[in-house]
């Protein structure tokens, strides 16, 4: 049995708010960050709507020096440090300002893709034989593991600092690693969470795909539609979201305010075998996932009474309550609350997870459970398998003990992680 492991530092830069207040109340509120968006309509995009964080020049000023700003053009960078930074300050740490590294204090901070707007910049000015204006970030901007390395230099962390990836999945997996990292005795302190890029590059593939809505660029706000039977695809998103992760020992003696407790997690593959494809979960793998996630945190489906979903607002929605259903076995009124919160922040990719736990773990703060938005008229596949009062469209007042949160991303990979009210 290794040690128990504990959040106590929360750090968001959603589409509907930009840090734990502001993200909150929309959450409370059921506010939505999905807006038009008017390059995707010049670029000739079918869907034309994106989740995307509102950071302003004046509050990049406040994690960023002149000189790191120069050059600076990143979004998924941006959005990570604002996140990464405010779970640190939120947890009571303060940055290392010796001469030697924090041994104990790590960092795991995934992204899918970085960069995107400098490579586009780089590839111009390549090509036009303009190399020196590249300036000297742009290695640091574009490589994957930026983000970490941005973090790691900002908090001199002398722990493993690194960058993972695992499309979908990534910020989900993030929390599993450094878990398993401080429950073995390596770490004290992780700063795990993701990112995602903004913008055209990013979303372009998807778009080309035909797997987003293209019925709703007059109303942005109501076209990620989580387990509706009017869904028609999800809608991309970006941004960050990050955890600290601490030793209860060390969270304790800090006297550091302690959000839930990481029971424990599972990470699988399908292997692409059987229903499972580069876009769509194996669902023996996926319940597997849920199962052995359970048996890792040695507790029972029993206890679960909050499932937070990868939920996507697809044809795969009702599989996925499927297969919670199989893995859990639980259904009808017996199922869990289940909600997910790509209906108010699209599909955010590589930051899903960490935004969507960031999410989950208010809820045992503020004892509630979030309403799904745009699921009033629920899936009949999906109402067939479990009682309609088990997914809230309105948030209730409930004080959640345990929480499952899983991602199923690209690739058919999957990882969840249980959390629980600390006690």
């Amino acid at each position: 049995m290794g040690r128990r492991v504990v959040i106590t530092g929360l750090g968001v830069c959603a589409p509907n708010g930009v840090g734990l207040t502001n993200f909150t109340k929309s959450l409370l509120d059921g506010k939505s960050g999905i807006r038009h968006q008017p390059i995707l309509e010049k670029l000739g995009f079918g869907c034309q709507v994106a989740g995307e964080p509102l950071v302003k020049d004046k509050l990049i000023d406040n994690y960023f020096t002149p000189l790191e700003k120069r050059g600076l053009n990143a979004t998924g960078i941006v959005y990570g440090v604002i996140a990464g930074v405010d779970a640190w300050k939120d947890a009571g740490l303060e940055k290392n300002t010796s001469n030697e590294p924090s041994w104990d204090r790590g960092i795991i901070f995934g992204t899918g893709i970085l960069g995107v707007n400098k490579f586009r910049e780089a590839i111009h000015l390549i090509d036009e034989g303009n190399v020196r204006r590249l300036g000297s970030t742009s290695v640091i901007q574009t490589m994957a593991s930026g983000i970490s390395a941005y973090l790691g230099g900002l908090l001199g962390c002398g722990n493993q600092v690194t960058t993972n990836s695992a499309a979908c999945t990534t910020g989900t997996e993030g929390i599993i690693m450094a878990y398993d990292r401080i429950s073995q005795g390596k770490a004290e302190i992780i700063l795990t969470g993701s990112c995602s890029d903004s913008g055209p590059y990013v979303w372009g593939g998807f778009d080309a795909m035909r797997i987003l809505p293209r019925g709703y660029n007059d109303n942005p706000t109501n076209a990620s539609r989580p387990m509706s039977a009017t869904a028609s695809g999800f809608i991309p998103g970006s941004g960050a979201g990050a955890l600290v992760l601490e030793s209860l020992e060390s969270a304790q003696q800090r006297g550091a305010y302690i959000y839930a407790e990481v029971l424990g997690g599972e990470i699988n593959s399908g292997g692409q075998l059987g229903e499972g494809s580069m876009t769509a979960p194996n669902s023996i793998a996926v319940q597997r996932c849920i199962r052995n996630a359970i048996t890792n945190s040695g507790i029972e489906a029993s206890d679960i009474d909050v499932i937070n979903g990868h939920l996507t607002a697809t044809s795969k929605d009702a599989l996925e309550i499927e297969n919670w259903s199989i893995a859990l076995n639980r259904s009808g009124k017996d199922f869990p609350y289940i909600n997910s919160f790509k209906g108010s922040v699209g599909h955010c990719l590589a930051a899903a997870g960490s935004i969507e736990s960031v999410a989950s773990i208010l809820q045992v703060k503020e004892k509630v459970v979030f309403k799904n938005v745009n699921c009033e008229d629920i899936h009949p596949t999906i109402s067939a398998l479990i009682s309609e009062s088990c997914i809230p469209i309105n948030t209730l007042n409930y004080s959640p003990k345990v929480i499952a949160k899983a991602s199923f991303g690209f690739g058919d990979v999957n990882a969840c992680v249980l959390f629980k009210a600390f006690s």
